[in-house]
């Protein structure tokens, strides 16, 4: 799907993915979801308000000439009879109405606060739908040095290193193809990553990852490179693209019978933040600071038992081999 900000949406909203994107630093990615929604509920409003024949799918209709005027018009009841329209008629998932919900309760903070040019916000009394929390899918440690057995071919030192990275580090896709090679700080054994929001952090760097960087700069490509900051490049010596990587993490998890949607680059990210917690006992505020999250309830998520803790647990009950004898049952 083809989306232009500046070519479908009106200029309110071009203003708003510019204060996005530039002063509150969130990724294009993010910043074209949120424009994205309000899209539909514009479009939804429109069909709603009977400004476009009937015939015209929700779809085709265009917004570009949403102004002012008609965002003044916008009631908490248009906002509430569009939550229950993607709820009901569209089915959405909590989780993406709950992004729904953000979307508009942003773009009208920003109209009211930060331009001045509504006086209420009808989205006050908007509270987003609780986002039901599911345990998330990860590797086991078994899975996870198979996986880093399975790499091959003629990138192999830089596919296992971009591999080791995930598995170690935690860190995410857009953090991992913005690295630079003056991140990395073997003086200290750290690497620098630009998380979400331009926000950064120090990850201290293990033996494993250490090694798998070596590895990789003195196979790296010097000749013809386009981007000579760049940690990881493509076969084209440019940075390497989030595309790519997801390719590569792909393959390499089909080849250990690990395919299908339960299993991507996030999916790494979520094994490394389990095996730390599980198997290195990590302080859940330290996990917290790796991960770069913002709050901790994040980063709760990875307490989550397992059924084997579990198990473990309930053999651990000193009463786990107290039975009652031949005589009791007579």
């Amino acid at each position: 799907m083809s989306f232009s900000i500046k070519e479908e949406m009106p200029p309110l909203v071009q203003q708003y993915a510019l204060y996005l994107r530039n002063i509150r630093g969130l990724s294009a990615h993010t910043v074209e979801e949120y424009c994205l929604d309000l899209r539909t509920f514009f479009r939804f409003l429109k069909q709603a308000r009977g400004l476009v024949q009937t015939n015209v799918p929700l779809q085709e209709i265009q917004i570009q000439d949403i102004d002012l005027e008609f965002i003044r018009s916008i009631t908490t009841m248009d906002i509430f009879e569009f939550m229950n329209y993607v709820a009901d008629s569209r089915n959405n998932m909590s989780s993406t109405r709950q992004r729904k919900s953000s979307a508009l309760k942003s773009f009208f903070k920003y109209l009211t606060i930060h331009e001045k040019l509504l006086q209420e916000n009808p989205t006050e009394n908007l509270t987003p739908p609780k986002k039901r929390k599911s345990l998330p899918h990860f590797l086991s440690l078994e899975q996870s040095i198979e996986l880093l057995k399975a790499v091959d071919g003629p990138d192999k030192e830089r596919d296992y290193c971009i591999l080791t990275l995930f598995l170690n580090c935690g860190m995410r896709l857009s953090e991992l193809v913005s690295i630079n090679i003056s991140d990395v700080l073997h003086s200290n054994s750290t690497i620098r990553i630009l998380g979400k929001g331009n926000k950064e952090r120090i990850v201290y760097l293990n033996a494993a990852c250490l090694q798998a960087i070596d590895d990789y700069l003195a196979v790296r490509p010097k000749d013809g490179v386009v981007d000579r900051s760049a940690l990881f490049l493509s076969n084209r010596k440019t940075r390497i693209s989030p595309k790519t990587v997801q390719f590569l993490v792909k393959k390499y998890l089909d080849k250990i019978g690990l395919s299908g949607p339960g299993y991507s680059v996030h999916k790494l990210r979520h094994t490394a933040a389990t095996l730390m917690y599980r198997h290195g006992h990590v302080d859940i505020r330290v996990l917290q600071d790796i991960l770069g999250h913002e709050n901790l309830g994040t980063t709760e998520i990875y307490t989550h038992t397992s059924s084997t803790q579990m198990e473990e647990a309930a053999n651990a009950n000193p009463l786990s081999k107290v039975t009652s004898t031949k005589e009791d049952k007579e």
